[in-house]
């Protein structure tokens, strides 16, 4: 059943996705309107816990796989459910919409593992292309760390269609557009050449609050949404001088508010108009259960006394490096947690 306040959020040109997997939540919010999801070990991990899975794991632990083993076929197990679910979407729209994305090993970024650059590269190409084979709404997500950056040309060229995500910033942005389009190009043919850059925006505020706790109160709160716009105006731009078939879009990730002062809808508001909007479940809750009307103000920045403001003061470099190391951590942290989850449902399960 529609929703007032979601439909018009739909209706200002936002395309609304999912920042979840679970069966229940895809079927709500595709009532809604929702016409994509996204995936990550945090939200397998949760879905392991509720025990709605376990004859699927219980299979698999009789077939003898190793818990490594388990928790990618349990994820791509979910993932390819939530893709049939959107599949339809995908095909009304011609591959414009309608997609699910899969999170490549965050364990490539873990330092204990002791991999070189050049092996995290090739082992990002090797498990884009084996999670990509023969599906057609699933999207590859490879993190904008410098191995992830420098896997995306031949990720492209290969035909895989890609969401960067831990994106902060214009540099990092405009490194993985062009490495991507230069992919891209290498095909024979550009018919199905889709990409999304995931612009992480709650957590740039957050930023902003830790280190300039000083800016005025009309700057407060302000960059990770100026950020946002900033990147999605360059790409709106670039690929008007770079057209393709389909849509190469912004998705606005990050976007369940943090400070507790904020309304939940503070940024899909500022960022309602264009491309996609990834929203944790909670904040297409909050949208559902709100009376607000949403329309276009993406491409209404803020105003120029404030982004001066906010210019002077932010090391773009120092954000970068220390979401970058943050963001490593939370890309990691949780494939570890989830890959205990699974040991300990294992125990469970044979006990049983």
């Amino acid at each position: 059943m529609k929703n007032a306040s979601i439909d018009s959020l739909i209706r200002s040109g936002t395309k609304l996705y999912l920042d979840s997997i679970d069966p229940d939540l895809v079927e709500q919010n595709i009532a809604w309107g929702a016409v994509g999801a996204t995936s990550n070990p945090i939200i397998i991990n949760d879905l392991i816990q509720t025990g709605r899975f376990d004859e699927s794991i219980a299979r698999l632990i009789a077939d003898g796989h190793d818990d490594e083993t388990i928790c990618w076929q349990v994820t791509d197990l979910l993932v390819r459910e939530a893709q049939v679910a959107f599949h339809p979407v995908w095909t009304a729209t011609q591959g414009n919409a309608g997609w699910v994305s899969f999170e490549l090993d965050p364990l490539l970024e873990d330092s204990s593992k002791g991999l070189s650059h050049s092996q995290q590269v090739a082992r990002y190409i090797e498990l884009g292309q084996q999670w990509s084979a023969e599906q057609d709404n699933r999207m590859i997500k490879v993190p904008a760390t410098s191995a992830g950056l420098d896997a995306l040309e031949e990720l492209a060229a290969w035909g895989v269609t890609l969401n960067v995500t831990l994106i902060f910033t214009m540099r990092q942005y405009e490194i993985a557009r062009d490495a991507i389009w230069r992919g891209a190009k290498r095909r024979k043919w550009l018919d199905k050449f889709k990409s999304v850059y995931s612009i992480f925006v709650s957590r740039i505020d957050q930023y902003t609050a830790d280190k300039l706790p000083n800016l005025s109160n009309s700057a407060k709160g302000q960059y990770g949404i100026l950020n946002a716009q900033r990147i999605w105006g360059e790409n709106q731009n670039f690929w008007k001088n770079n057209p393709t078939p389909l849509q190469q879009e912004i998705i606005f990730a990050s976007t369940g508010t943090k400070d507790p002062k904020d309304v939940p809808w503070k940024y899909v508001s500022a960022l309602a108009g264009s491309d996609i909007q990834t929203n944790p479940p909670a904040t297409n809750a909050a949208v559902a259960e709100s009376s607000q009307i949403f329309e276009s103000r993406v491409g209404r920045q803020v105003a120029p006394a404030i982004q001066q403001e906010l210019d002077a003061a932010i090391d773009i470099a120092d954000l970068e490096s220390t979401l970058m190391s943050q963001g490593i951590a939370k890309f990691v942290t949780p494939q570890k947690t989830l890959l205990k989850a699974v040991a300990e449902k294992r125990a469970l399960l044979e006990i049983s």
